[in-house]
């Protein structure tokens, strides 16, 4: 294999999430070649290494370390090393530990590189079966239970798919959570250990993925991933749908923040919705 790797440059580097034969051709090219790399989790990288005879001496890069291990790293660049940036599964940088590195990095000039491959989400997006013409990446929720059920609550309205990473020991959590901000009618897949030995899809209502969850401890291990169907709109411009968005935007912003974005989601005029808005606040003092 020709050794395309050039010098002076950040590698951003995908790595499988479960099968190591997920890797890519370029991926083991380049964490062969570079002088070196960074990654999450040496120990946990050092399984993938060994699999592909990749002999790059390895340090670590984590959310403890980052903002000092970033700039040594980016010196290192600009002497004429070359790195690579991984996680511990998946595409770096997506819920995991290389943002400051990344920022540092393109504000002192160096060259950056992606190289594109696995991710988590995206996986479980593309065998869901939903809606993936339009959706967001909302990543861990918040570990705190208020905190957990006011961002629900905020997304309560979102009309677009919801993807969410989640932990075994905070899934049922974060189910009874969004049973309470998105009703239990409304559809979701639950994903879990994608790529790997016991591979689970299933999709289904919230209320029952939370009563299945609840009775098989099974599927409680494992990385998680959640996807949510985005909330019905109703149809456009209909002052009842309105109604409901504005009060559940009101619960959380000001009352002109909340007549814009209610405005942007059902189509009714701002003006109009500004003062039922007014109408609501002094309905409740």
């Amino acid at each position: 294999m020709e050794n395309s790797i050039e010098k002076s440059v950040l590698y951003v580097v995908a790595t499988p999430i479960g099968n190591l034969k997920d890797v890519t051709y370029r991926a083991v090219e380049v964490l062969s070649h570079v002088d070196h790399i960074a990654a999450e989790d040496t120990r946990h990288s050092a399984r993938l290494l060994k699999q592909y005879q990749i002999h790059t001496p390895c340090t670590a890069l984590h959310e403890h370390n980052e903002r000092q291990v970033a700039h040594s790293i980016i010196e290192k660049i600009h002497q004429g090393e070359t790195w690579a940036l991984i996680s511990d599964a998946g595409t770096p940088v997506v819920s995991d530990p290389g943002y400051f590195l990344i920022k540092e990095a393109r504000i002192q000039g160096v060259k950056i590189v992606p190289l594109p491959g696995p991710n988590a989400a995206i996986a479980a997006l593309s065998a869901s079966g939903m809606p993936s013409d339009r959706f967001v990446f909302e990543g861990f929720l918040p570990a705190k239970s208020t905190a957990r059920q006011k961002h629900l609550q905020a997304l309560a309205v979102e009309s677009r798919t919801m993807l969410f990473y989640e932990s075994p020991h905070r899934v049922l959590a974060s189910l009874q959570d969004m049973l309470t901000a998105f009703g239990g009618e409304r559809p979701m897949v639950f994903a879990r250990e994608l790529t790997k030995t016991y591979e689970t899809i299933r999709q289904d209502s919230i209320a029952q993925i939370l009563k299945w969850v609840e009775s098989d401890t099974q599927q409680l291990k494992g990385e998680m991933v959640l996807i949510v169907a985005g909330a019905d709109k109703g149809p456009a411009g209909s002052l009842g749908h309105a109604d409901e968005v504005l009060s559940l935007l009101l619960a959380e912003l000001p009352v002109k923040q909340a007549a814009h974005l209610a405005s942007q989601i059902t189509g009714v005029k701002k003006n109009e919705l500004y003062q039922k808005a007014l109408a609501m606040k002094s309905s409740k003092s």
